[in-house]
């Protein structure tokens, strides 16, 4: 076998999957390995994840540990993908599943999770996974030795476990830690924190273990989502892949908000999307190839290496069509490679992380996601960072609605402002546990609570030139707000009365009162530092309206007026400029790829979602863009066609480029040598 080093992931990954029932019979009875490899091939695959063990418990190689699939019509079927796709150059992870194996539900019902509040898994006579609880041990020990046993015998460069997830358990075994480490079982936080504390248990001894006995192999633990607690959090992996299937109940900006937390954390990373119409399991299903060539561009211009997840049906037989279709974004992520090997995102603003501070388990945090719908579609660049990174290295900060301050991040903070760093606070973010400012923010809260939703803002020209000149609603609550010096750029403005039984005028709330007093400012500003007097992401993210994030664009405007990109595409457009200090380059990426809401409820375990999705994607053109760089470039043209392009140094350390068009992406290349 040969020997495993730490080798950098590949860039145009597939994630098979391989979750089949022991009531479908042949299983792999139609796989043809000369097939599979050349299909691959003929798609721009460089690396296939193939599986170990799946969901329902069974094996697809001859275990000793596990038990292998009752209906297996080929004994080895993976040890037959290895070989072959080893021959042809294609690397094959291996993926076992650790808390979904319906196998071990049923023969060992005590490992089983029991809910806390409600039951996590579906009831016995509905159809779905039933969860284990890695706080047993004989399970622990059994997923520990059918990793030894795959990757003692195959030759795979690492190993894939998922479903490691925060299933609120209080069984026998949960209740005796909670006890042992004086944690309240009755208190949803604490029970949260015993999942994390079992996880990682579960993560540091498969990772000692298996480095102990394969130096190199790559290891990843898989949740769904790339959680923002901090660089700790990964000491276990080797790498990160980034779950986020857009049309599976992620959306479009899931991705990016992970990616921007991702790419500063220093891991060599992947963006996982998927080839479905949906999400994972979905058979006969295909994403439109123009929606796998943005996806994939995007992980690109993000810093991530790419993959799609698909299928295979259970006769083993590679589906053409899907290949097809992700043809040709594997091509395009192909000629991209050597403008992105060593890329590095340029920020001038952080986003630090809401998440970060209120861990709840879920994959979506709506002040971040806000925040970073905002900044994508001003095209400002930005990184999502914890309370590890360095603050210096950003210009700007801001701290989306509910951070509250410690003395230590308080600390950390005013010696950011007082390098000459700026920040953006909005709603309680930058209050400590007294309901003081932590830092000069030129304002005092006088009020938690102004008594009125919605309410308005009165915005004054000042603060951005297409603010309206009446007040605009704003579905929310507010702080009431004292300027002790900052400038007020809008103020709080009340309805006649909130809506109820007793009084209420017209279909939705009461106008605005003009006769009344403000109610307190709305937004402020001093030379540093910004305010937003109500939670102002996470309003924009239920509501979308376009006037909340030109707050946040007059703001940006005055304390970092000058982009690091501009360009004309429209705001659903995406522009990130990336580093290649080896070459001596950056690279600027812009994408027009806008996803529409088709599926209008698309049945989920809860209930119903809404699904974005991305059919075909028009071309545009021409468009301009500037960017500004450290020096002035020898040449610029476009990555993928070598295709020149004009360009003009417009003073200030500025660069502008024309492109004739744009259909789905372009990578504008400023060669400085």
């Amino acid at each position: 076998m040969a020997e495993r080093t730490n080798s950098p992931l590949r860039y145009r990954q597939i994630h098979l999957d391989f979750h089949t029932s022991e009531h479908i019979p042949g299983i792999g009875a139609q796989f043809d390995a000369k097939d599979f490899v050349e299909t691959f091939k003929r798609a721009h695959v460089d690396s296939v994840t193939i599986f170990a063990k799946c969901h329902h418990g069974w094996s697809y190689y001859p275990t000793k540990v596990g038990e292998p699939h009752p209906q297996l019509a080929r004994p080895d079927l993976m040890g037959e993908m290895v070989e072959a796709l080893n021959a042809a150059d294609i690397q094959c992870p291996i993926y076992i599943s650790v808390q979904w194996d319906e196998r071990n539900a049923r023969i060992n019902p005590q490992w089983r999770v029991r809910g806390a509040t409600k039951d996590f898994d579906p009831d016995q006579l509905t159809a779905g996974w039933h969860t284990l609880c890695l706080n047993h041990k004989a399970y622990r020990d059994e997923l520990l030795e059918q990793a030894r046993e795959v990757a003692r015998n195959y030759d795979t460069p690492g190993l894939f476990f998922d479903i490691i997830l925060t299933p609120d358990c209080v069984c026998a075994e949960c209740l005796k830690t909670m006890d042992e480490q004086g944690l309240d079982p009755a208190n949803p936080v604490d029970r949260l924190k015993k999942d994390e504390w079992v996880n990682e248990r579960f993560r540091k001894e498969m990772s000692e273990a298996l480095r102990a006995e394969f130096p190199g192999l790559r290891i990843f633990y898989n949740c769904g989502h790339i959680h923002k607690q901090g660089p700790e959090r990964f000491a276990s992996y080797s790498h990160l892949e980034l779950e986020s299937l857009p049309t599976g109940g992620w959306g479009y900006d899931h991705f990016p908000s992970s990616a921007r937390y991702a790419a500063p954390l220093g891991f060599d990373f992947l963006g996982q999307t998927g080839k479905f119409h949906t999400s994972w399991g979905e058979f006969g299903g295909f994403k439109h190839p123009h929606a796998l060539k943005y996806e994939t561009a995007q992980m690109i211009a993000l810093g991530a290496k790419c993959l799609v997840g698909d299928q295979l049906h259970p006769n083993g037989a590679i589906n053409h069509d899907t290949y097809a279709s992700i043809a040709s974004a594997y091509e395009h992520v192909e000629a991209l490679e050597p403008f992105a090997e060593g890329a590095r995102q340029v920020s001038e603003i952080a986003v630090l992380s809401a998440e970060h501070f209120h861990p709840v388990g879920a994959r979506n945090n709506h002040s971040d996601d806000g925040a970073v719908q905002m900044l994508l579609e001003l095209k400002r660049t930005f990184d999502v960072i914890d309370s590890s990174a360095d603050f210096g290295a950003y210009p700007l900060i801001i701290l989306p609605d509910s951070i509250a301050v410690d003395s230590a991040l308080a600390e950390r903070l005013n010696a950011y402002v007082g390098a000459g760093g700026k920040l953006i606070l909005s709603g309680r973010s930058g209050l400590n546990s007294a309901g003081e400012f932590a830092v000069d923010a030129g304002v005092r809260l006088a009020a938690d609570d102004v008594g009125f939703e919605p309410f308005y803002v009165a915005a004054k020209k000042a603060l951005d030139e297409d603010m309206p000149q009446s007040p605009f609603v704003v579905y929310g609550r507010a702080m009431g707000i004292e300027p002790l010096g900052a400038e007020v750029l809008g103020d709080i403005r009340q309805p006649y009365f909130n809506r109820s039984y007793k009084h209420f005028s017209s279909h939705q709330h009461a106008p605005d009162d003009p006769e009344a007093a403000p109610l307190g400012a709305a937004v402020t500003a001093t030379d540093r530092v910004g305010y937003i007097a109500f939670p102002i992401f996470e309003i924009y993210h239920a509501m979308g309206q376009p006037l909340y994030k030109y707050v946040l664009r007059g703001l940006l405007q005055r304390l970092l007026p000058e982009a690091l990109i501009t360009s004309d595409l429209p705001s659903s457009g995406r522009a990130t400029l990336t580093e290649q200090s080896s070459q001596n380059r950056h690279v600027l990426h812009l994408l027009y790829g806008p996803p529409q809401v088709r599926g209008k409820s698309v049945p989920t375990a809860d209930g119903e979602r809404l699904m974005e999705m991305i059919e075909d994607i028009p071309a545009l053109g021409p468009i301009s863009a500037s960017v500004k760089l450290p020096r002035a470039p020898v040449r610029v043209y476009e990555a993928v066609s070598g295709e020149e392009l004009a360009w003009a140094q417009t003073g200030d350390g500025r660069f502008s480029v024309d492109l004739p068009g744009l259909h789905i992406h372009a990578a504008v290349v400023f060669e400085n040598s």
